[in-house]
């Protein structure tokens, strides 16, 4: 109980009297499970976990087993893993538990609770999804989770890209050494048995990227028998760094594509007209939007240089398109920044995390676009066979939750677009950290200046410093700063990331100076002292006031910000962040405020001597609001274009699955639920009379698998130019979405009968 009474009045803070005595009583109660728990042997906890399904099939629910449930994972922990959950990381599982957000600060161990929930529900036998973000992680966690799972008698199942698949099993003596994607720790699998992908989805729970479940959905979908089929359904999801997966990458459609041929030439001949055009004169950019658009002048320029008419006609408009891009790819996406070259090719660098993403590629014609400005091999576009939204796809598990540092800045969507909502939960100790107020200056090189002049101060008493930049660009001119001013530092970006998790795990030791992309080594703690430390170094560390870490200018979302700033005072730690922000950031450029601008210039004040005060915080703050909201609007409207596809997909999906899965009889009834396809019976009769009926509704569901799916690429092909070619309606005072949606039920409409038509001739044909 004094572990509750630390933390009322956080509690009070967060949740209403009625929800707090619900969670206190809960955890109470899990409390009392403890002691006859303590007394059990190793071997009786599979057997507690048997009881427990039992009286689930008897009719008891998930929420009567919570407590008993919950304190098995408790007792299983600190017997595996020497570890006990707190109160409050109770809370975070019934928080999960109820499909909700988790807001927990780093270093509150959200994987410990995640095992509460995923526990919990895995006993419903249907199976439990653990969300990550990258590959290592999914086998990290798993291996370390495992030993808890394992321990009461449930299987763990890991899929990672590249068609690679695990199960956890503890006798599973294998060595394999290797680094995992960002070149970090070296991964010993020793508990991870390969096994087929099906079997890893059999699992009573599954890790795995949010990537990799998307696309498995999918290629089951593109699958012909049903022993192809590798997932079960969507039961439960637990997603970690749920604001990364839901938000930052949510505008990203995951596509599984064939080749098309188009001419490697027409990119170079379009970079060559982009190369031409004069900004303002001949297009015109909007940085909030990251869109250009073409001038009067520059289409009738562009259409003297290309050598055609008008490029707005039907023959014309591929130029358009191609030309549009080349343009937005020359004018709004800049080497470094969002891409780097690096052995000839294009790699995108993600914007919020600073990290490369090899294997991924822009769609639409603008990587290719980028390929030809940079002059390296222009690769062959694709077109989509299948795709859907990441939000789409987590839409289809019948109960989602999600975890991360930060959330609450973005509640509103979460809720509009999920149906999440976001609780806060309180830290197990006091937070002890200090943020101080933003610097701002004048200028990009006295920000710069100030920063080394605070880093070699901070650098001279040992206490160490980590610093966030927003772009390799920025990243590698801070360093030439501190490199001036002598300070010796670590430099971590996408072009030098091979030991990025152990950088990151040191930064906490004395006299130690990080420069890092924002949010690299996500997932990992920083230590004060190191790692390993011992308690005399984190002592030490702790009397020089812990992490410093300094943020270089304000990311265009808060909750970067916030998570930057969650690198220091973990557990209670001491720590210090502070923000550094010239008027010449892109933020502030864009979206800041004429007044702020003017006011600074007329104090006349010297390019390093920076203001503090509460109107230019509001300034800051009002900025990334402005731009969140844009960014919201744009995830908004992909999501809107991509649910009238959603309906679509259900249908062919759904069609597609009863004939892969079903045997003759429900083969049939699928295929008489064509509209007006009766005119068949007659022939269906005379087939089966001629060819016998499995080998005829064989023949069907071939038949119909193979029209379906040679129908629905040309469809998604032709709603992705039609979803193009509406946004030209705006300037006809039309609303694009409206004019998508109906076009859209006109093509599904005239997809479906040629599919029967299809279907029909190639019917009559068997024999």
């Amino acid at each position: 109980m004094l572990e509750w009474a630390s933390m009322a009045f956080s509690l009070q803070s967060i949740f209403d009297r009625g929800a707090l005595k619900g969670y206190k009583n809960k955890a109470d109660k899990i409390g009392t499970f403890e002691e006859r728990l303590s007394g059990l042997s190793d071997e009786q906890f599979p057997l507690e976990t048997e009881a427990l399904k039992a009286r689930l099939a008897q009719g008891q629910s998930l929420d009567d087993i919570l407590p008993e449930a919950f304190a098995l994972v408790r007792e299983a922990a600190k017997r595996t893993m020497n570890k006990r959950h707190y109160d409050v990381q109770l809370i975070g599982g019934m928080v999960l538990h109820d499909g909700n957000i988790a807001e927990m600060r780093t270093g509150e161990g959200k994987t410990m609770v995640a095992t509460l929930p995923v526990y919990l529900n895995a006993l419903a036998g249907r199976g439990v999804h653990v969300v990550t973000v990258n590959d290592y992680l999914a086998r990290r966690d798993a291996t370390w989770m495992g030993q808890i799972y394992n321990f009461l008698g449930l299987s763990i199942g890991v899929i990672n890209d590249q068609n690679q698949s695990f199960v956890y099993d503890p006798t599973h003596q294998e060595m394999d050494e290797e680094r995992d994607e960002e070149g970090s720790f070296k991964v010993i699998k020793q508990f991870l048995r390969p096994v087929t992908r099906k079997e890893a989805y059999l699992a009573d729970i599954t890790y795995g990227t949010n990537s990799q479940y998307g696309f498995d959905y999918l290629r089951d979908n593109l699958v012909n028998t049903k022993e192809e089929i590798v997932q079960r359904d969507h039961y439960f999801a637990v997603v970690d760094e749920v604001d990364s997966i839901l938000i930052d990458e949510s505008r990203t459609p995951l596509i599984i594509s064939s080749a098309i041929a188009e001419s490697e030439s027409l990119y170079k001949t379009v970079k060559e007209v982009a190369a031409k055009m004069e900004p303002e004169k001949d297009f015109t950019v909007d940085e909030k939007l990251k869109a250009i658009t073409l001038t009067d002048d520059g289409i009738t320029k562009a259409e003297k240089l290309l050598g055609i008419g008008d490029m707005y006609t039907e023959k014309g408009i591929k130029y358009a398109h191609y030309l549009e891009t080349a343009v937005r790819a020359r004018a709004l996406f800049q080497k470094d920044k969002d891409y780097v070259v690096k052995d000839g090719e294009i790699i995108i660098v993600d914007t919020f995390t600073g990290r490369m993403q090899p294997g991924r590629r822009w769609s639409e014609g603008l990587h290719q676009a980028i390929e030809a400005k940079e002059g390296v091999k222009v690769e062959q576009e694709t077109r989509a066979v299948a795709s859907i939204t990441y939000q789409n796809y987590f839409k289809l598990y019948e109960k989602l939750s999600g975890m991360t540092g930060t959330a609450k800045t973005s509640e509103e969507e979460f809720m509009k677009v999920y149906g999440l909502g976001v609780v806060s939960i309180p830290t197990h100790r006091p937070v002890q950290r200090i943020d101080h107020n933003d610097l701002i200056f004048q200028t990009e090189n006295g920000k710069f200046e100030a920063i080394a002049q605070k880093v070699k101060a901070l650098n001279a008493k040992g206490q160490p410093v980590l610093i966030g930049t927003v772009s390799i660009e920025k990243n590698e001119l801070l360093a030439a700063y501190l490199k001036r001013a002598g300070i010796p530092h670590q430099v971590l970006n996408a072009k030098n990331h091979e030991n990025e998790g152990s950088v990151i795990a040191q930064a906490g030791r004395k006299g130690n100076v990080v420069i890092a992309t924002n949010l690299a080594g996500r997932g990992v703690d920083i230590i004060l002292g190191g790692t390993p430390s011992t308690p005399e170094e984190q002592q030490e560390v702790k009397d020089l006031g812990g992490l410093f870490v300094i943020g270089t200018e304000r990311h265009e979302a808060r909750r970067i910000d916030n998570q930057l700033r969650g690198r220091s005072g973990r557990q209670g730690d001491p720590g210090e962040t502070q923000f550094y922000v010239s008027l010449e950031d892109e933020l502030m450029r864009v979206f800041g405020s004429d007044r702020l601008k003017g006011m600074m210039t007329r104090f006349g004040m010297p390019e390093d001597q920076p203001i503090e005060n509460g109107f230019v915080s509001r300034a800051l703050e009002s900025a990334q609001k402005k731009i969140e909201g844009f960014h919201f609007d744009a995830r908004k409207s992909t999501l809107e274009y991509d649910t009238v596809l959603s309906y679509q997909r259900t249908i062919i999906y759904g069609r597609r699955r009863a004939m892969v899965e079903g045997d003759g009889g429900h083969v049939m009834s699928t295929f008489y639920a064509l509209d007006n396809i009766e005119i068949l019976e007659p022939i269906v009769k005379e087939k089966i009379a001629l060819v016998g009926e499995e080998a005829f509704w064989e023949q069907v569901r071939r038949v119909v698998l193979y029209t379906t799916d040679t129908l629905w690429v040309e469809h998604i092909d032709t709603m992705e130019h039609m979803r193009q070619s509406v946004g030209l309606r705006a300037y006809g005072q039309r609303e694009p979405l409206v004019e998508y949606k109906k076009e859209a039920t006109r093509l599904f409409k005239e997809m479906e009968q040629r599919l029967k038509d299809q279907v029909i001739t190639m019917v009559s044909a068997i024999s």
